[in-house]
């Protein structure tokens, strides 16, 4: 990439590329005409950094670790910098204050051989109403899961009829329907491991991301 013609381009990537993948978010600022400085700030939800390669006519480098920063300039080779945190949090704040804010993950129990909520489950879900207020555009994938009671199939269509359910709260509370993504891993992924034809309640659960 050509950092004398492309440095607002390169600038707009890298804000869009951390927003979107939620993997890393870019911190960028400017000190002088012609030049940009990158940092690699971690994902608060996970720590991840995510990685990013920065590059102009003169050479290239690849920011892979949290706080690694390089400037880019139109003469001379990006090279790689390890910041202090606090200093770039003072340097970037009102950039970084502007990220949305870390995913936040839901557990919700449900009865046996059932898409009914327990109790437990039905008070969690006005946890994950307020959480979707705090995001400006929420984003809510619901996923279905079962123990191994039953077979495969039935299981997928059990964790399927329980992610609907919670969908359906959901969208009577007031969330749109184009916000919510709905899938089932039915008895493939559990909580607890065990063997086939195992009643196992912390499996019978729909789990909830909020971001």
């Amino acid at each position: 990439m050509n950092a004398a013609a492309r440095v607002p381009v390169l600038m707009t990537m890298l804000v869009v590329a951390g927003l979107v993948s939620a993997c890393a978010a870019r911190s960028i600022g400017r000190d002088q005409p012609g030049d940009v400085l990158v940092v690699l700030v971690p994902d608060a939800d996970t720590g991840d950094p995510g990685r990013v390669v920065v590059s102009n006519p003169a050479g290239s480098a690849e920011l892979a670790t949290a706080w690694a920063s390089t400037r880019v300039s139109i003469t001379q080779a990006p090279v790689i910098r390890t910041l202090n945190e606090s200093d770039v949090r003072r340097r970037f704040g009102s950039v970084m204050a502007t990220l949305p804010p870390p995913p936040q993950h839901f557990t919700l129990p449900f009865q046996f051989d059932s898409e009914e909520l327990t109790p437990e489950g039905r008070k969690l879900v006005q946890n994950v109403l307020e959480a979707v207020k705090k995001f400006p555009v929420p984003d809510v994938v619901v996923i279905g899961h079962t123990d191994t009671t039953g077979s495969a199939q039935s299981n997928f269509e059990l964790g399927m009829r329980r992610a609907s359910t919670v969908r359906t709260l959901l969208i009577q509370a007031g969330l749109s329907t184009l916000a919510i993504e709905v899938r089932s891993h039915g008895e493939a992924d559990p909580l607890i491991k065990t063997g086939d034809n195992v009643f196992e309640p912390r499996n019978r659960r729909v789990e909830v991301t909020v971001r």
